[in-house]
């Protein structure tokens, strides 16, 4: 997450459990063919979120019934459905959102507990939320509900302040994929990143580093159905903006012990609009797989909330 000036209202709304709103304002954006031809784009939209009260989404998921989920760097979830016309995104249906909890069912204080920036779903149906800046995993039976402790992997804790677990996912094999932003591997061009197996309900990690492209960091991960995942990686400077890429990690290096690399599919820009990109996420439907991106906001004023739809060509 970049912190920026913040733009925060409608808290009260949210202090108690959780709200409903009607379907959000959207403004139709055009999508380009993506250069490398691997996406085909679907649609995009920019969100009105307004009627929330909150932005700085981030931490992305698609569900099989194109239910999207997604939490912010305030200690919120948000849910969504998608409605497709003719395959193609024509706009979201009534949202729901509300607070993420402690173990005691408490709301998080707006500050360092409260900051989710990852998330991934078990196949039981539980939550998995990364936190920054007070780095920890909780997880969520649901996550409306109050939080558990989950084993989170060790070394996380030396990462910076505001470069923790920004990815996470579970991949196709059943094992996590966790991937910090601002903590180096063995050498400062790449990301300490981990693997993650399950034994009975807790994780047993391993050390392994990621790769972003040069000057970017990671934002986000997500799952193929067939195996390997996409990788969102994002780059701010003072006087260029926000740029961003796509990347496909296939499934067979994260089966070695090299570095995790990963192959252009999306270059934001020119294939999309530049903006602060946080969350990716992924899904089967009617036959083919799903790419959704959304942006973060920062809940500045002068940035947007985007979502994108692709297919996988």
């Amino acid at each position: 997450m970049i912190r920026r000036r913040h733009l925060f209202a409608g808290l009260s709304l949210l202090s108690v459990g959780s709200a409903v709103a009607a379907s959000p304002a959207t403004t139709p954006l055009h999508l380009p063919m993506p250069r490398s031809g691997r996406l085909l784009p679907l649609g995009g939209l920019e969100l009105d979120t307004s009627s929330w009260g909150f932005g700085g989404l981030s931490g992305l998921n698609l569900a099989p019934d194109l239910t999207l989920t997604a939490i912010c760097d305030r200690g919120r979830w948000w849910r969504a459905p998608l409605r497709l016309e003719s395959g193609r995104l024509a706009g979201l249906g009534e949202a729901s959102f509300g607070p993420l909890r402690d173990g005691r069912g408490t709301p998080f204080a707006q500050g360092t507990q409260a900051d989710a920036e990852s998330l991934a779903r078990l196949p039981n149906g539980d939550w998995l939320v990364g936190m920054e800046r007070t780095h920890r995993i909780l997880r969520y039976r649901d996550l409306a509900g109050p939080s558990q402790p989950f084993d989170a992997p060790p070394g996380l804790e030396a990462a910076p302040r505001n470069g923790g677990l920004e990815a996470l996912t579970l991949l196709a094999d059943g094992r996590l994929l966790a991937v910090a932003e601002g903590l180096a591997g063995s050498d400062p061009e790449s990301r300490a990143a981990w693997i993650g197996t399950f034994q009975g309900a807790r994780p047993i990690w391993q050390r392994t580093e990621y790769r972003p492209a040069p000057g970017l960091e990671p934002t986000d991960a997500a799952a193929l159905p067939q195996g390997g995942a996409l990788m969102l990686e994002r780059r701010f400077s003072l006087f260029g903006g926000f740029s961003a890429r796509l990347a496909h990690l296939p499934a067979a290096a994260l089966a070695g012990a090299a570095p995790l690399t990963a192959e252009t599919w999306l270059e934001l820009p020119p294939d999309a609009p530049a903006e602060n990109w946080e969350g990716v996420a992924t899904v089967r439907h009617g036959g083919r797989t799903l790419v959704a991106l959304i942006s973060d906001d920062n809940q500045n004023p002068f940035q947007r909330t985007l979502l994108l739809l692709y297919a996988i060509a």
